[in-house]
């Protein structure tokens, strides 16, 4: 029986953040140029964001380009800049009324991207399906600073006094503070770490570690990881006996 069949369609995580790596070395073990690698990537987003948007999650959040990325060689980078402003298929999110929404320091972003992003933010804000999000521009580290400096200013101004600053506080003010913490975090390419992704909303996500590359995880290794996150007990600090 394939994952596909056994996961249980009730019991679908509320919000999917994932970790698309493996481009480069896919890529690579074929002889090519990484650019290919990231052609091939964001092919398998289109496919991930309409299954995601089938098995009725309500939140796929995907780690796009990370502000460390721009330190990567510029051809590189110029290459994934315009390979976004190509992959945005709007008539796509339209077809599966899929909500689209930024996280990260958009302005470091070219401006063609800007405003290609901006029109379909504005276009799909009234659908009332998946909501895909790409981080971009993204660190956990830049969004805590953002978010201390503003609370800072705050402070300052004697908007609010430090007593007034708790957990919620800070989430609110977080790029994130539209949607729930990650249930589940799944990242590819074989590596076990966190790269500086969503930090302070993954403390107690479930996390999933595979060795697919990304431009070869489909909808089956996506309902596998979903399985898993469905065999796990969450507590969330409390024991078994509490949550039962």
């Amino acid at each position: 029986m394939s994952y596909i069949e056994k996961i249980d369609k009730n019991r679908i995580p509320q919000h999917i953040a994932i970790i698309m790596d493996g481009n480069g070395r896919w890529a690579k073990q074929r002889g090519k140029e990484r650019t290919y690698g990231h052609q091939a990537g964001a092919e398998t987003v289109h496919k991930i964001i309409e299954d995601a948007a089938r098995l009725g999650v309500k939140y796929l959040t995907l780690y796009t380009f990370s502000t460390e990325n721009w330190n990567r060689p510029q051809e590189e980078v110029a290459a994934l800049m315009n390979l976004l402003l190509d992959s945005i298929e709007e008539e796509t999110l339209m077809k599966n009324n899929i909500r689209f929404r930024i996280i990260g320091d958009i302005k470091k972003l070219p401006v063609e991207v800007q405003e290609g992003l901006s029109r379909c933010i504005e276009h799909t804000a009234n659908n009332t399906g998946t909501c895909l999000v790409l981080a971009l521009s993204y660190s956990s580290r830049w969004e805590m600073t953002e978010a201390v400096r503003q609370i800072a200013t705050l402070a300052k101004t004697g908007e609010i006094s430090p007593e007034q600053i708790t957990d919620e506080y800070i989430t609110a003010h977080l790029t994130t503070n539209f949607m729930p913490d990650p249930d589940l975090l799944i990242r590819t390419g074989g590596e076990i770490r966190l790269s500086n992704y969503l930090l302070w909303q993954c403390a107690y996500s479930e996390l999933y570690f595979c060795d697919t590359f990304w431009p070869d995880f489909d909808k089956e290794e996506f309902c596998k990881a979903i399985y898993e996150y469905q065999q796990r007990e969450r507590r969330f600090g409390k024991t078994s006996e509490q949550i039962s």
